[in-house]
């Protein structure tokens, strides 16, 4: 009752809360409470429904009786308001305010109380609480009432709500005996109230409106409450359970007489309610678990108080029923069960005589214990010890009861397999009830010798054949091993078979180690109390054990897994019995075990034998067991007597199996007292020192390889007794030691294995916490130079340049020669021998970290990495080192080190050419970051290496030279035999820059040290580092391995400079670089005509100058830089500029590159120039000075046709031109001046531009010099930009005839280039070959000349701001004489567009003619376009810009032209090509979605489909739309929309595919949206659409949409703050279906990116939704996966829905239906729609209604009224409307006409008009089959 809703007695088909439930209550029901009515009348209260009342009811205050009456209502959550209004008003009342409503509040209360809502119920003593603080004595005349409720609300089944109601009787009665003394007073009506709640039912508890298992569940806390309180209200009267200390003699007289009465009273009360509920045996039976605790409760309570209320003649019924209880299988019922059937057995102990002891009890006992209790382990199995003391003894038979209780209480244990607390449970029990059966064995034997044959039955049968025979099991299966399992039961059986014989899968389970561990503890833990009880089972089993053990210790082949668990074991007994002072365990267990398994050690190899030994000396001591061993006590001697004769020669015998265990034993049994003299007995005997040290080499192979193991062991038992905290007083330094390891490495070579291993065990430091000596100091420094002169000799003999090079560093002029060394492979093997040392003994080498040469040798192991096969060990060691080590170094031998491993990682860059440069640079980065962190203790070192690492050398640096004086200076000859090695530098510059930082490579920043603390005695001049030259160097070098200038190095600069105040670097750089570029000045520059731009800088070929443009490029693009830096760099370009008189050349030829830079900051934007003071600052600057006498120098040279050669006019032509930028608006679609010019610069440049005019037009020849055209070029740009004004016709003339014909010799060499490639793929059908296909496809597109393109991109400029002018100058003039009348130029203009759209579709039908061959074909093809993006970018602007006109002539002029491929799959090739372009995508998508191509876009033209030919038959004109037949698209879009490539969805988002696909479905959107909507040919498309198209588009679109980020319930869409991606999508969805297009999201879809695609997504999704709502219905409705259902039908219908349905009901009201019969009424606030048509006597009206997620889900129709029509005829013309609105892919009002023509075509006599028609022909066919029966 109250439960939470998961929990599993819920039924699923109804409400979960009682809110919900209210629901179910018919609207006219009244508000009647189940708690106010017992059966059919109302529960007795002090304020009843009489005249009496009125006066009362009127005298209680109106806010608190609102309050009150809200109590009788059903929801609660009304009832919680109301009480906690109702509380809040108490505490603000007096007690005389609060009095009057206290019997109204009796009857609510009893009503609440039993409210279904635990939270009602709660609120309800809370409140009573704040009533009782309020009215305190006052209360006591209302009692009568309260009281029953009250003590019953104590005992509810909810713990919050009976702790509550507790705190409110305990606030009423603060004294225990008045709580007392109140159940005593009013004890009948308590006992009057709890029977009347036990003879309620469910369905008298409230009215027929409350679900049915709700009553169920009210009844059941009802009546199991009132079963609590009756069962403690029994203890307390009766037994006295309220705690009475000292009450006795508190109470008077009068007060026992009270007392008495009561008891009496509640002694009659209880027996009548024992009686009248026949014993309560009913309760017992009930399907709550609930009631049946409770019912064992209340018989507990009767039994313990009340003995006497059971009489004889129902004994047997009440025995059967209780002692019968083991059948009670639900776990809550267990506690109260086990203390009724305990109590009973005591009370009445004869009751087991009147039954059938083995039917009605021990069956039920035994299938109890079997199932593990039930699942009540821990409850059950504590009471079994107090059962078994209650039994009688005479309804028993003692030995076979005993058994089949173990056995069956034994089975029960796999269900206690997964739970440790139940496994503790289970085992305590077992050890109980056994131990209790021992100690009490008497009763039921008689006799000692029968007491024994009982005891020793019990424990062959249990202890050895079940637990014994378990533990066994559960060590074993582990290992699984059939041969173990085998021998295992074998032994277990000892004449003793298991009891319970289990099958052989239970055999083979796979015990937990906790279970294992926990058998074995109850196991010692019953042996423990045998030995205090009967000594002699104990014995049993210690022969048992020592059995088995000797068994296993003979099977040697696999002793290792069968012997477990008798280690286990003794780990068990030592935590469990030897720890607690008890002796059983070594005198009588492990002692005569180990002496008979000592000889089988002796005399057979086997591990686990000597293992057992082992652990049993860690127990016991070694005195103790060889005390054991011997039998007798000894002293000093006869110990190492012993340990000398037995022992050593046992343990240190021939390397077999159990060696390691052997050496165990050997180091376990070293006394403490006398371990000096065994420990010399162990060297001597392996060590013989007649031998050692007379002649390398002569030590004992054998012996050797045992000693090296045995030292490993003392070392490492020796650092785990030091870590964990103890101390160990043995000296393992011995001189044969030193003589063993000094005779080791001197023998030549020390081939063996045991040698590299004995060493590295007398050195020790393989852990870092390894400090145990075996030798001396002076030996282990003889050992390491013995080393580092090997690895010397190896490096000598390498092949490699540069590790020869190394050994110069490391051998500080001492020879090391290979003599000695037979071969290499020799060699090999010695070196390998070293380092095996070395990596056992790594940490060994802090102790001679004085030694300068050893220090040298550390860093032999980063040199030797690159070496065949040994570099995997020199790298499995180095990854040993750890910084901690190194910093723990003497600062001379790290700054040694760091040195020499510097200079060693040069050699390798510089020096060595055999190795893979990607591998190597990241290798050389990752050591010298790994030198800086373990050499480096703070900055200024660090800074001391890399000024080690970038000192010159002959091949660094190639262009800037450090200089200590100057800082830097510039390289007298860069020869280019050293770049490839210059380049590698940088390239491990850099990417020590990306790894540590710009700020520590380059600015050298050496604020704070590496480890934190402070640097101290250093000067300023020390920490000085910057390294301007070392950025110079890099710009220069420009590209690299893996990188370059432009995307690593200026970024990391850039970052730079942001976040630092540093200024002087950028100050330096630039000043190097601009020394440089003056010295080797300029052989090309920059376009200059537009912003410059990165691509650009890539094609100036000067290092120095291209390094200065891109740094000058990203100061002031990124504002860096502002306008001062540019003047003050202006004016330095300007004093270089001249020297005297004559002009510097080298300065000229970069100056207009600088300029191109430094103009826009130098100058006034042309936004700005409206503010004159800042227009006449401008006329007196520098720069304007400075520009105007260039202009006048440039206009007194020649006119351009005039020159023969280039000379140096050419230089300030140039710089002129890069004076006047152009700017461009994004992708093109405007060009105009970029700055103000005074109206001198103005007159001078147009007289520049009149002079070359009026002489090009007088020289009857042209100057077709390609300097000269290039210029021309230029200064028309610049001249249409800034002086159009100053342009009379004559000059508009010359700019576009120019430019025409610029235009046009581009033209005829991009035809040309397609015709090439049309006759390669056309010829390819006689060639096999494909590459020479592609060959000849190479060669077709390597005849594109750059310098025509160049002429054609600046024609195209000037043509634009022409197009822009003349459109502007069209709006603001409109006399003859303006020169930019359009009329004037409309011819030449055409032929312009005509010639721009000819290159726009020449490269799209040579890309098209490629593709049909092969896709590498297309991809020449394209390439081929990207060198000259910029020409491409205003041609695709043109384009788009291009009349309607002009496209059509352009489309018949390919048309005509009869290559391969037409117009149309020209604008497909560039749309979906392999190596798009932008703005030729968008310009293709453009023109195929607008007219005249769009409608001959899409379809196949059949009849070419027929004959075969689909060369170039794309009529754009005239496309058959209306003929028969189904649609077939053309293969280009046919391929995305019917075959979506599965492939796509697992793309990136930004796939190059998934935005072909994209386009793909936009454009056919778009073309599908152009078509008329009643139109034939919408109506077959849309019919393609659903029979053909793959609705998987739709998963790929949800993809870039992450819905699950929107999923807000409840939430409104302004509301909701949605994640930047979602929204783009949601706006664009919207915007979509407002404008029907998506042009918008194609026209900024690039450079594509996630939040662009998922805008384009949305977009399409929404574009859908409006053109096809029945195939996105559709797929919505295939959408298995509800979370993602949900989502998409949120998000439209918050984002796309109410435009949708704005938009159809707009069209139906806009929507001409004038006729007399038929009326529509739109309802914008409903979103339905009401359809009215009525003829004559007859007339129907239709609803339709939109839903909230329109198009998702269907159009509701509903007839609401109908007039004259019949039944069978309205349904199935409301089945025919619901066909059209619901399958429809047009708009609703076009729905409703076909249907209201149809309704006149009924009316008018035509037969089954309504059931034949339909919206589209592909529903006809289903409609006219279904609905034209009229009947």
């Amino acid at each position: 009752m109250g439960r939470s809703k998961g929990e599993a007695t819920r039924s699923k088909s109804r409400p979960s809360s009682s809110s919900l439930a209210a629901s179910l209550v018919p609207s006219g029901a009244a508000a009647v409470g189940f708690g106010g009515y017992v059966g059919s009348s109302r529960v007795d209260s002090s304020l009843e429904s009489t005249p009496d009342a009125s006066p009362l009811l009127n005298d209680l205050d109106g806010e608190i009786a609102q309050h009150l009456k809200r109590l009788s209502r059903k929801d609660p959550t009304t009832k919680l308001k109301a009480l906690t209004s109702l509380s809040q008003l108490l505490k603000q009342k007096t007690a005389k305010e609060i009095v009057p409503i206290i019997p109204q509040w009796a009857f609510e209360y009893r009503k609440l109380l039993l409210d279904y809502n635990r939270e009602v119920r709660r609120a309800t003593h809370d409140t009573m609480t704040n009533l009782v603080n309020a009215v305190g004595r006052d209360l006591a005349p209302h009692l009568k009432p309260l009281i029953g409720p009250w003590w019953f609300s104590q005992f509810d089944s909810v713990y919050e709500v009976s702790q509550t109601a507790k705190r409110s009787f305990q606030t009423a009665f603060p004294a225990q005996e008045k709580r007392l003394d109140a159940l005593m007073l009013y004890a009948a009506e308590i006992f009057m109230y709890i029977e009347e709640n036990l003879k309620l039912t469910p369905q008298s508890l409230s009215d027929k409106t409350i679900a049915s298992d709700e009553l169920e569940e009210m009844h059941q806390q009802v009546v199991s409450t009132s079963l609590l309180a009756l069962a403690t209200l029994l203890d307390v009267f009766v037994s006295g359970q309220f705690e009475r200390s000292d009450l006795e003699n508190r109470i008077g007289e009068s007060k026992h007489a009270v007392k008495a009465r009561a008891m009496a009273m509640a002694v009659s009360s209880a027996e009548k309610l024992f009686s009248t509920h026949k014993y309560f045996l009913d309760f017992l039976k009930s399907q709550s678990p609930a009631i049946r605790s409770a019912a064992y409760s209340v018989l507990r309570s009767f039994i313990k108080n009340i003995p006497d209320v059971v009489n004889k003649g129902d004994m047997k019924s009440l025995a059967a029923t209780i002692l019968g209880s083991f059948q009670e299988r639900n776990p809550a019922c267990h506690s109260s069960m086990w203390q009724t059937v305990l109590l009973f057995t005591k009370r009445y102990p004869d009751s087991w005589t009147a039954l059938n002891v083995q039917k009605i009890i021990l069956s039920r006992l035994w299938e109890f214990l079997k199932n593990g209790c039930f699942g009540s382990q821990q409850v059950s199995y504590p009471a079994l010890v107090l059962f078994l003391d209650t039994v009688p003894p005479k309804a028993i038979v003692g030995d076979k009861f005993f058994l089949q209780f173990f056995q069956n209480l034994w089975a029960g244990r796999k269900l206690c397999y997964f739970s440790n607390v139940d496994q503790l449970a289970f085992f305590g029990g077992v050890e109980e009830c056994f131990l209790w059966v021992l100690r009490n064995a008497s009763r039921y034997c008689d006799g000692v010798d029968t007491i024994n044959r009982f005891q020793r039955t019990l424990f062959d049968e249990i202890i050895i054949g079940l637990l014994w025979h378990e533990y066994l099991l559960a060590a074993s299966s582990k290992y699984q091993d059939a041969s173990f399992s085998e021998s295992v039961i074998g032994l277990s059986k000892c004449s003793i078979e298991p009891v319970d014989m289990e099958s052989r899968e239970t055999l083979n389970v796979k015990y937990s180690t906790e279970y294992e561990e926990n058998l074995g503890k109850c196991i010692i833990r019953i042996l423990s109390g045998i030995h205090c009880l009967e000594h002699d089972l104990l014995l049993v089993f210690c022969s048992t054990f020592q059995g088995k053990c000797l068994d296993i210790f003979r099977q040697t082949e696999c002793s290792s897994q069968n012997a477990e668990w008798a280690v286990k074991f003794l780990i068990l007994l030592d935590q469990h019995a030897v720890q607690k002072g008890e002796t059983w365990p070594l005198v009588n267990l492990v002692g005569p075990t180990l002496k008979e398994s000592f000889t089988v050690t002796e005399t057979l190899d086997s591990p686990e034998s000597v293992r057992f030994i082992v652990v049993a000396v860690s127990i016991f001591g070694p005195r103790k067991i060889i005390q054991e061993l011997i039998s007798f006590d000894l002293g000093t001697q006869q110990l190492l007597q012993y340990f000398n004769e037995r022992i050593i020669p046992l343990c240190l015998k021939k390397v077999g199996p159990s060696t390691a265990a052997r050496l165990d034993l050997l180091l376990a049994l070293l006394d403490e007292e006398c371990f000096s003299e065994q420990w010399n007995s162990i060297i001597t005997y392996l060590i013989n020192p007649a031998q050692v040290g007379v002649t390398p080499g002569t030590v004992d192979n054998n012996k050797i390889s045992i000693l090296a193991m045995l030292i490993e062991k003392a070392r490492e038992r020796t650092r785990k007794h030091i870590h964990l905290g103890g101390y160990c007083s043995y000296e393992w330094h011995h001189e044969l030691l030193d003589s063993a390891a000094v005779s080791i490495i001197h023998s030549f070579p020390p081939s063996r294995n045991s040698d590299a291993q004995f060493l590295c065990a007398v050195l020790g430091g393989g852990v870092e916490d390894d400090k145990t000596s075996f030798i001396s100091r002076n030996t282990l420094v003889l050992i390491y130079e013995e080393l580092f002169r090997i690895l010397m000799t190896y490096m000598l003999d390498s092949s490699f340049v540069w590790v020869k090079n190394v050994c110069s560093l490391l051998s500080n002029g001492k020879n090391y020669s290979s003599q000695g060394f037979e071969s290499s492979t020799n060699m090999l093997e010695m070196a390998h021998f070293a380092l095996d040392v070395l990596n056992g003994s790594f940490f060994c080498l802090k102790i001679i970290d004085n030694e300068s040469e050893m220090n040298l040798m550390k860093s032999r192991w980063r040199e030797i990495e690159a070496r065949l096969a040994f570099c995997e060990a020199i790298h499995g060691f180095r990854s040993k080192i750890s910084n901690q080590f190194f910093r723990s170094l003497s600062i001379n031998s790290r700054k040694s080190l760091g040195t020499t491993l510097i200079e060693s990682i040069k050699r390798i860059i510089f020096v060595g050419n055999e190795l893979d440069s990607d591998r190597i640079i990241s290798l050389c980065c990752q050591w010298i970051g790994d030198i800086f962190e373990y050499f480096c203790k703070d900055q200024f070192e660090e800074q001391q290496l890399l000024e080690q690492f970038l000192t010159k050398n002959d091949w660094w640096p190639l262009w800037v030279m450090p200089d200590n004086r100057l800082g830097s200076s510039l390289k007298a000859e860069n020869g280019s035999l050293y770049a490839s090695k210059n380049t590698l530098f940088v390239a491990l510059v850099n990417k020590l820059i990306s790894e540590i930082g710009f700020s520590r490579v380059v600015a050298a920043a050496t604020s704070p040290s590496l480890t934190g603390e402070p640097i101290t005695d250093l000067t300023t001049n020390q920490l000085c580092y910057s390294r301007a030259w070392l950025a110079a160097e890099i710009l220069c070098t420009w590209k690299w391995l893996g990188g370059s200038a432009l995307h690593s190095f200026l970024p990391s600069l850039n970052d730079y400079v942001k976040h630092s105040s540093e200024n002087c670097l950028l100050d330096s750089i630039v000043s190097i670089l601009l020394d440089g570029a003056l010295v080797q000045g300029a052989g090309s520059g920059l376009s200059l005509l537009w912003t410059v731009s990165y691509d650009e800088v890539e094609s100036i070929e000067e290092p120095f100058l291209r390094a200065l443009v891109s740094l000058l490029l990203t100061l002031f693009q990124d504002n860096l830089w502002g306008k001062d830096k540019a003047i003050s760099l202006f004016n330095v370009l300007l004093d270089k500029l001249y020297i005297g008189d004559a002009t510097n050349l080298n300065c000229l030829r970069i100056l207009s590159s600088v300029m191109s830079i430094l103009v826009r900051p130098l100058s006034i934007r042309l936004e700005d120039s409206s503010a004159s003071d800042e227009c006449d600052h401008y006329s007196q600057s520098k720069f304007h000075d400075s520009t105007v006498d260039w202009l006048e120098r440039t206009v007194s040279f020649p006119p351009l046709n005039a020159w023969q050669t280039g000379e140096d006019m050419e230089d300030f032509f140039q710089l002129v031109i890069s004076c006047f930028p152009i700017k461009a608006t994004e992708q093109l679609q405007g060009l105009k001046s970029e700055r103000y010019v005074s109206t001198v610069e103005k007159a001078l440049l147009y007289k520049l531009f009149e002079k070359q005019r009026q002489h090009a037009g007088a020289s009857s020849v042209v100057n077709k010099l390609p300097l000269v055209q290039r210029l021309l070029s230029k200064l028309v740009v610049v001249s249409v930009a800034y002086c159009w004004e100053e342009f009379n016709e004559d000059d508009w003339n010359f700019v576009l005839i120019r430019s025409r014909f610029w235009i046009e010799s581009t033209v005829v060499m991009m035809e040309e280039v397609a015709e090439n490639v049309n006759d390669a793929v056309a010829n390819s059908s006689t060639s096999n070959d494909m590459r020479d296909t592609l060959k000849k496809l190479r060669m077709a597109v390597s005849t594109i000349d750059p310098f025509p393109i160049k002429l054609a991109t600046n024609a195209l400029v000037s043509f634009s701001l022409f197009c822009g002018l003349v459109g502007l100058q069209k709006k603001e003039y409109a006399e003859n004489s303006n020169p930019l009348r359009i009329e004037r130029w409309e011819v030449i203009k055409d032929r312009i567009l005509e010639g721009i759209l000819r290159l726009f579709f020449c490269t799209g039908v040579a890309e098209a003619i490629a593709n049909s061959y092969c896709h590498e074909a297309s991809s020449v093809v394209a390439s081929s376009r990207l060198d000259h993006p910029h020409f491409w970018e205003l041609v695709a602007s043109s384009a788009v810009e291009s009349s309607s006109h002009a496209r059509d002539k352009a489309v018949k002029s390919i048309e005509i032209w009869g290559l391969s491929k037409g117009p149309i799959s020209s604008l497909y090739a560039l749309v979906f090509s392999c190596k798009p372009l932008p703005p030729l995508q968008f310009a293709s998508f453009v023109i195929l979605s607008t007219e005249p191509v769009m409608h001959s876009a899409f379809k196949c033209d059949t009849a070419s489909l027929v004959n075969g030919d689909t060369s170039n038959n794309e009529d754009p004109h005239n496309p058959d739309m209306s003929s028969e037949g189904n649609v077939r698209l053309r293969e280009e879009i046919s391929h995305m929309i019917e075959k979506f490539p599965p492939e796509v969805l697992e793309m990136d988002l930004v796939a190059n595919e998934r935005v072909n696909v994209f386009l793909a479905w936009s454009l056919f959107l778009s073309h599908l949206g152009s078509l008329p909507s009643s139109s034939f040919g919408r109506e077959r498309m849309v019919q393609y659409v659903q029979d053909s198209a793959n609705s998987v588009i739709l998963d790929c679109l949800l993809q870039h949409i992450p819905l699950e980020l929107c999923m807000v319930p409840g939430s409104r869409r302004k509301d909701i703050e949605l994640p930047a991606t979602v929204f783009k999508a949601a706006t664009a969805a919207t915007r979509a279906i407002r404008t029907r297009s998506v042009l918008f999201c194609i026209e900024s879809l690039w450079p594509v990116g996630t939040e662009k695609m998922a805008s384009l997504a949305g977009g399409i999704f929404g574009l859908m939704l409006h053109i096809l709502p029945a195939y996105v219905r559709g797929w919505f409705s295939d959408i298995r996966n509800r979370s993602t259902s949900s989502a998409v039908e949120s998000f439209t219908k918050a984002w796309c829905s109410p435009t949708l349905i704005t938009n159809e009901l707009s069209q139906i009201k806009k929507a001409s239906f004038a006729d007399d019969n038929f009326s529509i009424s739109v309802r914008k606030s409903a979103n339905e729609v009401v359809a009215t048509y009525s003829k004559d006597e007859t007339g129907i009206d239709l609803v339709i209604r939109l839903p909230p997620s329109y198009p998702l889900r269907p159009v509701d129709v509903d007839c609401t009224r109908s007039l004259g029509i019949s039944e069978l005829k309205q349904r199935k013309w409301l089945m025919s409307m619901k066909s059209f609105v619901c399958n429809q892919n047009g708009a609703l009002a076009e729905a409703i006409r076909i249907w209201k023509s149809n309704f006149d075509k009924e009316f008018e006599g035509t037969p089954g008009a309504l059931c034949h028609t339909s919206i589209w022909p592909c529903l006809w066919r289903t409609q006219a089959r279904d609905f034209c029966n009229d009947g």
